[in-house]
């Protein structure tokens, strides 16, 4: 029952709306059908399953609101989830920020948010896949870890108000960690994709495979300001903090407005308006954009459309409440579920051929924040840490811890790449001068 029509969830939907005896009710249908598959030590370790629909239901008496939730769709199943929320509903404080509901809608379709072939997905094709990229490693004498995951749903809303929104999207994200038996080298990559005919496991384990090979017996060098080129990966993190989707959780009006963002103005307002990074800096979001479609409407139902961030440098746009937008009288910009920075060409090893000296980072992790007001972070390298002369991968280097923003990163940007999709986002790799390492690591 996870994938339903249009025509299905919405019969639903109205089916929950008649049951309600509110000023204002709101119905969402999540639906979910998909699959995942782990290994370690170049062995599958558990596979598993999802196959669910659930349904929520918020009820508003006046500025009060309650929600209830269910996953069984008969009709006393129903009724008895609208009463819940109407209950919770009377029994609440009024909400001092209460906006109503929304009316009708317009979105954009984003067909390309779902493919076929990721929801046609089967056990057999996940194991032929992992089974693929552990052989690799199996003959290489290397060690992997990793994890498989797909999915297939839809969205639904509806409200007493006439909104009426759906969607069906699909995703398939793999990773892999691949270790040498001594322990001394470690390689690492992942994807992410709507479409799993782009899916190559062996080719991103390859991938994994190789740098694993030659990070060997790192070479320990002084901790300071490096060139650094960072790759997608480093930038955008799929399950951790990342220091790119750290800089667009900050692009928030409110948080600005209000004293708590690297975008604050003494005195109060914000920096919307002024160039804060280089000039090669364009970020925007577009869910219809076939390499990263998405939902094109927001939880509270505010149509997602292409929405320019940040162009060259200049902080051109701020996402925010409906509560907030309406107070403060700005643009009522949702968040985005995904963006785009524009790149250049340049592959990531046309980087490294034009780079004297400096240092080839795979990916960043355990990031944790240091100061919201400049957007400092700290973290590590981690899976494939090399030193770059003359052009050329000259050796392995042990990890570093960091301290970065980046707005500064942003700033001193030398080179930028081709993008490709990670987590969702369009990113490309980085070439950043003066990048801060503070201290050696151990870990590999």
């Amino acid at each position: 029952m996870a994938i339903l029509s249009q025509d299905e969830a919405q019969a639903i939907l109205k089916k929950v709306l008649s049951f309600s005896t509110a000023d204002e009710c709101e119905v969402t249908l999540n639906g979910e059908t998909g699959g995942n598959v782990r290994s370690a030590r170049n062995s599958i370790s558990t596979s598993g399953a999802v196959d669910n629909v659930s349904l929520v239901v918020e009820s508003r008496f006046g500025k009060r609101s309650g929600v209830a939730t269910c996953n069984e769709f008969d009709d006393a199943t129903l009724r008895r989830c609208v009463q819940r929320a109407e209950e919770i509903a009377r029994l609440a404080p009024e909400s001092p920020e209460y906006m109503p509901l929304l009316g009708p809608q317009q979105y954009s379709a984003a067909p390309q948010a779902f493919a076929k072939s990721t929801a046609g997905i089967t056990p057999d094709y996940r194991a032929q896949q992992v089974g693929a990229s552990m052989k690799i490693c199996d003959e290489k004498k290397l060690s992997s870890a990793a994890f498989l995951n797909d999915e297939a749903g839809f969205v639904a809303k509806r409200n007493s108000k006439g909104l009426e929104a759906y969607q069906q999207l699909t995703n398939l994200e793999f990773s892999i960690t691949v270790r040498t038996p001594d322990g001394t080298g470690s390689g690492y990559a992942t994807a992410d994709y709507n479409d799993s005919s782009k899916f190559d496991a062996a080719a991103l384990t390859r991938t994994a495979a190789d740098k694993a090979a030659m990070s060997r017996n790192a070479k320990a060098l002084e901790p300071g300001k490096y060139t650094v080129i960072l790759e997608p990966a480093a930038l955008v993190a799929n399950s951790d903090a990342s220091l790119l989707q750290a800089l667009m959780g900050a692009l928030d009006a409110r948080n600005a407005d209000e004293g708590r963002s690297f975008l604050s103005k003494k005195g109060g307002g914000n920096k919307k308006g002024e160039k804060l990074f280089d000039e090669r800096v364009t970020i925007y979001s577009d869910p219809t954009m076939p390499e990263v479609a998405t939902l094109t409407f927001s939880g509270d139902g505010r149509p997602q459309k292409k929405t320019t961030w940040i162009e060259k440098g200049v902080v051109k746009n701020l996402y925010t409440s409906r509560f907030w937008a309406q107070k403060a009288g700005i643009p009522d910009l949702p968040r985005p579920s995904g963006w785009v920075m524009e790149g250049g060409t340049q592959s990531l090893q046309d980087m490294i051929k034009g780079t004297a000296k400096g240092i080839l980072v795979t990916r960043l992790w355990y990031i944790r924040p240091v100061d919201p007001q400049t957007l400092l972070y700290t973290g590590l390298t981690r899976d494939g840490t090399f030193y770059i002369e003359n052009g050329k991968i000259k050796h392995p280097v042990k990890n570093f811890r960091f301290n970065e923003s980046p707005i500064i990163m942003l700033n001193n940007l030398e080179a930028i790449g081709k993008p490709v999709r990670v987590g969702g986002n369009l990113v490309p790799p980085l070439k950043i001068r003066d990048f801060t390492f503070t201290s050696l690591s151990d870990a590999v």
